[in-house]
């Protein structure tokens, strides 16, 4: 507030916060003004004496203060209450005789007579100056202060407000609303009976008190429903079935009153929810009796419903509680009005009753009186729920009761999640006061409302207890029964619950509130129409939908200001201070104010009360109504004391007139611009601002505006849409779907009416507080607003577009009749004699009128400030986001009556299937603009552009009716351009769709002009999502629009055709499918993957059910062209799975197929060539169940050509197979070597020549039959070869091998698949350009679709990726540096399978693995094995050279650098490949062993092994045997001399007596060279292991040399046995599996070096190892 004063000019002050202060309400009356040294903020009022809190928070005294020690000279005049100096006083109160205040951090200080305890500070009688009271709250666990909003005291009590919205109170009377049974009560304690609500505003009368309540949302708790009284455990509901009528009677009167004994409240305390405790809720009805699902229970003493209201409908726990019908008088305090009936079956008989004789009488007349004539005088409740909403089935001439007590649960249809929203009254609608007449059977609302809140107060006098309802009367007739037992699809709740939007919740002031009140009841102040005292607080139920925003208390009576500017009055009417002579006043009733005046802050005094209103300018005027005070009167205080409790009559004629209705003060025009008025006493006082650059004047302005508006929305919704939505004839006239729409645009309407009164109670509160900008939600809400617009419009519009206002004027005429004068006044409508339709589209347009006001208010507030100031801007914003808005729904309105018009001149047929709500016309080709290319002679084409489709209608010319087809195009998938017109001369526009391509021909360029701008903008609109809102394209926007040719859509494909039916979401281009995408088809195909040009092409996934199997095929892969390319992953219905290459959507290239499980019957495992879908070529087919594995030829499928057999029995056979056969020459050998070479006819079944040898050289030649294994038949000769023959047998298996398939011949397919991968037709054949291009593509394209999915990659893996991302320098001479980067570079690129060579790596380990793991480790095959990897060697050579051109061939040599530095530097790290001359020969195994044998390893090594068995068992029985020895023993056994003898001392001359030291000594000797040749093990390449020979010679050399302390030259007799030794030692197993895989695949180059040497020895080693005898 400061800084709006600055801004506004500084005026030192004297503008704001004038205070006036004058009584009673004759002419003669002239305000007195006080004059302060700074701006008032809160005044409140006792019986003699005043507090006033000025800004800045001093807080200062008036008025007789006899509780002060010294007496104040002048008494009128204010005087500072010193004691608070110090602290910030944010909020006052004075009692009668005692004040308080409540400090910046929540701390209360009480002044003031303390007889009854009311300053809560024990042991004084009067508290002089202002004392702290702490409030503490023992629930926790140390005890903590409570902090305090507000304070508000009576005559013998105060009650606070705390910071969690929980009252507190203290002081003396039934008015604490405490179970207290002794009073005072000094300190602070808490309303138990509140705990858990949510309080906004808290009141006190002299012996009353009144509380403004939030109502529970559905997220507050509920109790299960009772239906006995808690304490007399009686019925709370008694029914008597009269032969033509049933009699409920809920007039249960518990005779143990109200109190709750002590234990009981106790254990009552945390249900937070209740209200009085001892209130029955109901039982949940099955069908929901009455529109109101209200919601919660009520309790029995009719504070019940407290919770009723509280939205618990989500729980569908429904409690009429809250219909207490707000005239109803509650007699009996204890007096139950919950559950409506015993038990659900009781209901359910009850129902079938009157569905058997279901007859109402007609007493309703269709005025929305309807209800009244039925219930004269109803006693709230759920009972009267019931009733009422049986009677408001009457309310439109009759409808059957039946069908409003069991209205069906239907479904949430129409309003959109976002109507539903928690907290909030219950009742229908907001806070009118007609009957409500909504039968709310779905709808989110519906469920949280109650349909009989509102009957007109006036109604409810008699304070019966019972109602029935008439059962046999004769005039319905049966066809109204069937009809009304028909659901009907309708009703709209009319009343949005909770905030404006969920997240503005918290901000927006809550509309849904309750009264609840207690204390004394003498005059009927506490409202529940009797004059029984409550001692704990019970809701008003009559004011439960009334929307109260504040309440106010006199001495002995209530105020309640609602959001629609009404006063509630009840209680004492001696001077007429309730503003209205009704009686009773025992319940709420409305003040009587002349049309138009609105009432925004209301205050009541001892008789009297004071209203400040809008008039009709701005100027707020205030209404004063109550008792008029003389000036004699002034001086008879005494006496008037004495009358207080003296007679009201003699009162009035004493203390002079009082007030029919309120009078308007005509002084109030004088105050300028009132803020406040307060009442006490018989004191008025006003706050007043003077208009300081009209900044004042507009924020009033605003307020008013916006609670002016307020009212008219309650108007219309109450006076025009309720009944209307209430007609019989509703559905039948407006279809299913108008009807919906309509209701939808109800409920939009409701939510746009409920943050109307929303905003309007936060502006008031603004006026009355702060008076500043900063708290204006419209500028840090704007959003909220411009949505509730956009909302309703976009529905509202689409109501029109569907005739739906043509429709209502039939059911409109009726009800309103001829003389729409009410639809006119409401509707603002200045035409002559409007049409029905016109009158309610007025009406319903009627909030888009409020757009202009609130940009027009908010620019008026704007120019208060300085241009350059930031309140300036932010208003200026939201004025112009306002201007926009208005401008948008002006447009959209044109849209939607433009489209309306269209659709009422269009042919018929056609405009049932596209006449839709959210289609709006942009523009059609009537006027022959537009015609179709080569169209028939006779053919007549229409072209329309809807706002989501073009249309093209089609006919023939002289038909009669014209159009006979249409096609509706999408527009999200439309594509135009224009034809260039040199070369055809005509105005032409092509049209691309999906399916079908057309070219449109305008009349002028022009029109083609206009066209092309037209369907490109409504293109990009239904792009964007922005279909629903266009834009018209006749906006003028001159920019040219051109939507993106590639764009995401959906689309179902119609023709013919693969596609048929076929529906495609993803990405376009041009008309066809491009980028990623899914396809479905109607069999339950789908492709989910990428598209090019229409077709499957790229990375995709495939799923096809199976029919037969009832499971689905699924693939996984490449697609080229709609077809399976490349490498995929097919898993087949059956079980199979099929992982490889395919073309032409067959398997093609190499792949593995998988068939079965091991537990199935017939698993396998086929990988290899495959040549259209057929196995053909090289394969490995592993027969599980048999346990046979064949490596060989194929042919359409069949085993065809040369191949070799293991099983797992050791049986090995090669040679010639034929139609899966073996068929022709082969060689078998048994595991114990026998073998037989000759004819076969099939599988192991040996057939003609052919020779048998035994394992131990005997031999049969001849001619053989029969099965292996089962009895051979033979005729033949037997050998038995001589001593001199024996070399024959040694050469006999060197024949194996010669009838397999050559290594070379193996896995072509996989080669071939890298070849092609790098661009090339045949090995070798291509660019190295293309190579590396395809190379990088292959990376980028797998990374990308790893990006997809992150978790396939580990960390390393994608560094790997990136580092391949940079290609080595390919061209140019090789020297030593370029041979390294080549070599890094091919480790990495091996490592990752996105690297065509690393795939290839990868693809050939896996048929490796496949070849010789499990049955196929069968030692026969160890030569095949070998070569295979040679043959792979050699092939990827071939490839890294294509790749790296300039490579030598094997063999090469690369220059290394001269440096003799660098040259040992080298020597030592890459030792294999090092010769004498300074050169490095290139070799494939030096390049591609290190990446590919460890990956090799397992298979191979094991195969070794089982070669190598015999030799390496004798090997190691010796070693095991020698190693027993001790060092010494074991080098004098293996005669190494004694000068390499280790030496125990190596200082002492070593001499013959020291020997024995060392005898027992093992494993000491020379241990290091022992150690490192042991890691032989650990290594892969030959390279590796060579390095580990080198260095074990190394260690020796070393330790001998330390020996000698000299240099020293080895002698192969000196060294043998020194390494023999070492040898032994390192105890290496597998010895002879080492040596030969060494000598097997070392690199040729290296045979005749150092290392050359070297192994030679270790294997001399090996040999003399075995043939060790021991001496």
């Amino acid at each position: 507030m400061e800084t709006q004063r600055k801004s506004s000019g500084d005026d030192g002050g004297g503008e704001r916060g004038l205070l006036h202060t004058w009584r009673g309400y004759s002419y003669s009356v002239t305000p007195e003004r006080l004059l302060l040294p700074r701006p008032v903020l809160q005044v409140a009022l006792g019986t003699r004496h005043g507090v006033l809190l000025v800004e800045g928070g001093q807080v200062y005294s008036f008025g007789e203060s006899p509780w002060k020690q010294s007496q104040v000279p002048e008494p009128e005049k204010p005087t500072l209450e010193s004691a608070l100096s110090g602290q910030r006083v944010v909020a006052i109160a004075a009692g009668s005789f005692h004040s308080g205040a409540v400090t910046e951090d929540g701390g209360v200080h009480m002044w003031g007579d303390n007889s009854s305890g009311q300053c809560g500070l024990s042991g004084l009688t009067t508290v002089p100056n202002p004392t702290p009271v702490a409030l503490m709250d023992s629930d926790t666990g140390p005890p903590q202060t409570v902090p305090v909003l507000e304070l508000a005291c009576g005559e013998q009590h105060t009650l606070a407000l705390a910071a969690q919205r929980e009252v507190w109170s203290w002081g003396s009377g039934s008015q604490l609303g405490l179970n207290a049974t002794v009073f005072p009560v000094w300190k602070p304690q808490k309303v138990e009976h509140l705990a858990g609500r949510y309080v906004i505003q808290v009141a006190c009368g002299a012996s009353h008190s009144l509380a403004l309540v939030r109502c529970l949302g559905p997220q507050d708790v509920q109790r299960p429903p009772v239906d006995k009284c808690r304490q007399c455990n009686q019925l709370l509901y008694t029914m008597t079935d009269k032969e033509d009528h049933v009699i409920i009677s809920d007039g249960h009167y518990c005779p143990l009153g109200v109190e709750l004994t002590e234990d009981e409240g106790l254990l009552e305390a945390p249900a937070l929810t209740q209200g009085l405790k001892t209130s029955p809720s109901e039982p949940v009805l099955p069908s929901q009796i009455s529109t109101s699902k209200s919601s919660a229970p009520a309790d029995g003493t009719d504070s019940s419903s407290d919770s009723a209201h509280h939205q618990d409908s989500e729980k569908e726990k429904s409690a009429m509680a809250n219909g207490a019908l707000p005239g109803s008088d509650h007699s009996a305090l204890s007096k139950v009005k919950s559950s409506p009936y015993p038990d659900e079956q009781a209901v359910k008989d009850y129902l079938r009753k009157l569905s058997d004789n279901t007859q109402v009488e007609q007493t309703g007349k269709a005025t929305a009186g309807g209800l009244h004539t039925l219930l004269p005088s109803a006693p709230g409740g759920t009972l009267n729920s019931l009733v009422a909403s049986c009677a408001s089935a009457v309310g439109e001439r009759v409808a059957s009761t039946y069908e409003a007590l069991s209205l069906k649960k239907m479904m949430n249809l129409y309003l959109p999640s976002g109507a539903a929203r928690p907290g909030g009254a219950a009742s229908a609608i907001v806070g009118d006061n007609t009957a409500e007449r909504v039968r709310q059977e779905d709808s989110v609302q519906a469920k949280k409302s109650s349909s009989t809140g509102d009957i007109r107060e006036e109604e409810a006098e008699g304070l019966r207890r019972r109602l029935s309802l008439p059962g046999l009367l004769s005039q319905v007739s049966p066809r109204l029964l069937r009809k009304a037992g028909r659901p009907r699809m309708r009703a709209v709740a009319l009343t949005p619950l909770g905030g404006a939007v969920p997240e503005a919740q918290e901000v927006f002031p809550t509309l849904q509130t309750e009264v609840w009140s207690w204390g004394n009841c003498d005059h009927g102040q506490l409202g529940h129409g009797d004059t029984l005292a409550r001692l704990q607080p019970q809701c008003i139920k009559s004011l439960n939908s009334k929307e109260v925003v504040r309440v106010a208390a006199g001495a002995h009576h209530s105020l309640a200001l609602t959001a629609q500017s009404q006063v509630f009055s009840w209680g004492s009417n001696s001077c007429g201070q309730l503003g209205h002579m009704d009686s009773p006043s025992t319940v709420p009733r409305l003040a009587k104010l002349s049309e138009g005046i609105r009432v925004w802050d209301v205050s009541a005094g001892e008789k009297h009360t004071v209203l400040l209103a809008d008039g009709d300018c701005i100027q707020p005027i205030i209404y004063y109504s109550g008792q008029q005070v003389k000036e004699a009167a002034e001086e008879s205080h005494a006496k008037e004391a004495g009358q207080q409790e003296g007679g009201e009559e003699e009162e009035q004629r004493v203390g002079g007139g009082y007030t029919q209705q309120p009078v308007l003060l005509p002084f109030c025009m004088n105050l300028r611009y009132v803020s406040n008025v307060f009442a006490g006493g018989q004191r008025c006082v006003a706050l007043s601002d003077r208009n300081v650059m009209g900044f004042i004047a507009s924020l009033h302005e605003l307020a008013s505006a916006e609670r002016k508006y307020y009212c008219k929305l309650c108007n219309v919704k109450t006076q025009i849409i309720r009944p209307l939505l209430e007609l019989e004839s509703l559905s039948s006239a407006l279809g299913q779907v108008a009807l919906g729409l309509l209701q939808t645009l109800v409920g939009r309407f409701s939510l746009l009416c409920h943050l109307t009164g929303q905003h309007g109670a936060s502006l008031t509160a603004n006026l009355r507080r702060g008076r500043d900008v900063k708290s204006l939600l419209i500028l840090d809400h704007t959003g909220v607003f411009i949505d509730a617009y956009h909302e309703y419009c976009s529905v509202l519009g689409h109501f029109q577009v569907m005739g739906g206002f043509q429709s209502l004027t039939k059911p409109s005429l009726d009800f309103f009749g001829k003389s729409p004068e009410l639809l006119q006044k409401l509707s603002e409508c200045s035409e002559e004699n409007p049409s029905m339709s016109d009158l309610l589209m007025a009406l319903f347009y009627l909030p888009t009128r409020h757009l202009h006001e609130y940009g027009r208010l908010l620019l008026k507030l704007a120019t208060c400030f300085e241009v350059c100031s930031d309140d300036y801007q932010k208003l200026q914003d939201s004025c112009s986001k306002f201007e926009v808005l208005a401008l948008q729904l002006k447009r959209k309105r044109k849209d939607a009556d433009y489209t309306f018009h269209f659709w009422k001149s269009f042919p018929g047929k056609m405009t049932d299937s596209l006449r839709k709500p959210h289609r709006r016309l942009i523009c059609e080709s009537s006027n022959k603009a537009l015609t179709l290319q080569n169209a028939g002679r006779f053919s007549v084409n229409w072209f329309i552009l809807f706002n989501d489709a073009l249309v093209h209608a089609q006919g023939v010319a002289p038909c009669k009716n014209l159009f006979s087809t249409h096609h509706v195009f999408p527009l999200a998938t439309l594509w135009v351009e224009p034809i260039p017109e040199e070369n055809t001369g005509t105005h032409g526009l092509k049209v691309i769709t999906p399916e079908e391509t057309f070219t449109l021909l305008a009349s002028s360029p022009m029109e083609k002009a206009k066209w092309l701008r037209s369907i490109n903008q409504a293109v990009d609109q239904a792009l964007s999502g922005a279909g629903q809102d266009t834009a018209s394209i006749s906006s003028g926007s001159s920019q040219k629009l051109e939507p993106p040719i590639s764009r995401t859509a959906s689309y179902t494909f119609y023709k013919d055709g693969r596609l048929k039916e076929a529906t495609y979401d993803g990405r376009w281009l041009n008309g066809k499918p491009n980028g990623r995408g899914a396809l479905k088809w109607p069999d339950g195909r789908i492709y989910t993957g990428t598209f090019k040009n229409g077709l499957e092409d790229g990375f995709g996934e495939y799923v096809a059910p199976n029919k037969t199997l009832n499971k689905n095929d699924h693939y996984q892969g490449y697609w080229r062209d709609g077809k399976m390319h490349g490498l995929g992953t097919y898993r087949y219905a059956s079980g199979e799975v099929y992982d490889g290459s395919f073309q032409d959507s067959m398997r093609h290239g190499h792949g593995m197929l998988r068939s079965g499980k091991l537990n199935t019957s017939s698993p396998s495992v086929f990988i290899g060539q495959w040549l259209q879908d057929k196995k053909t070529g090289y394969g490995v087919f592993d027969d599980i169940t048999k346990g046979e594995k064949y490596m060989g030829m194929w042919q359409d499928h069949l085993r065809q050509g040369t191949g070799v057999v293991v099983t797992q029995f050791g049986l090995y056979y090669e040679g010639a197979f034929k139609d899966n056969k073996m068929m022709g020459t082969g060689i078998l050998l048994s595991e114990d070597d026998t073998t037989y070479e000759g004819e076969f006819s099939d599988d192991w079944t040996l057939s003609g020549k052919g020779v048998l040898t035994m394992a131990n050289g005997d031999y049969l030649e001849g001619s053989f039959g029969g099965e292996w294994g089962s009895g051979l038949k033979v005729t033949g000769s037997y050998f038995k070869p001589h001593l001199f023959d024996g070399d024959k047998e040694k050469t006999r298996p060197v024949k194996l091998g010669w009838l397999c398939v050559c290594a070379e011949d193996k896995w072509q397919a996989v080669f071939d698949e890298c070849w092609t991968q790098l661009g090339c037709e045949a090995p070798g054949q291509g660019e190295n350009w293309r190579a590396w291009e395809n190379i990088a593509v292959a990376l980028t394209t797998s990374r990308r679709h790893i990006e997809d999915s992150p978790e396939m990659l580990s960390r390393s893996h994608s560094k790997t990726l990136e580092s391949l991302e940079v290609i080595p320098q390919h061209v140019g001479p090789i020297n030593m540096e370029r041979y390294h980067t080549i070599r890094l570079y091919l480790i990495k690129a091996c490592d990752t399978p996105l690297h065509p060579l690393g795939r290839l790596v990868e693809t050939l380990v896996a048929v490796y693995r496949m070849t010789y793991v499990g049955v196929g480790a069968n030692r026969r095959l160890l030569p095949q094995a070998v070569k295979e990897i040679k043959s792979y060697l050699y092939r990827i050579f071939q490839i890294v050279r294509f790749l790296f051109p300039d490579l030598p061939e094997e063999g090469g040599l690369v220059p290394e650098p001269t440096t003799d530095l660098q040259d040992k530097k080298e020597g030592s790290a890459d030792a294999p490949l090092e010769s004498p001359k300074p050169c490095r020969v290139v070799s494939s195994s030096a390049l591609l062993l290190p990446v590919l044998l460890p990956r090799l390893y397992p298979p191979l090594f094991t195969l070794y092994a089982l070669d190598k068995e015999r030799e390496d068992d004798v090997y190691w029985e010796c070693v095991l045997r020698l190693n027993k020895q001790p060092d010494l023993a074991l080098l004098a056994f293996l005669g190494v001399q004694q000068k390499f003898w280790p030496v125990s001392i190596p200082d002492s001359v070593p001499a013959p007596g020291e020997k024995p030291v060392l005898s027992s000594t093992k494993d000491t000797c020379f241990a290091s060279a022992v150690e490192t040749l042991q890691q032989i093990s650990t290594t892969f390449t030959p390279s590796d292991k060579l390095q580990v020979i080198q260095l074990t010679f190394e260690e020796i050399t070393q330790e001998v040399q330390s020996l000698l302390k000299q240099d020293f030259l080895w002698s192969m007799d000196d060294l043998f046995p020194v390494f023999l030794y070492v040898v032994l030692r390192a105890r290496i197993r597998n010895l002879g599996s080492e040596v030969s895989l060494i000598e097997d695949l070392m690199d040729p180059c290296v045979q005749h070096g150092e290392h050359g040497i070297m192994f030679t020895t270790l294997k001399a080693c090996y040999y003399q190892i075995q043939h060790e005898k021991i001496t």
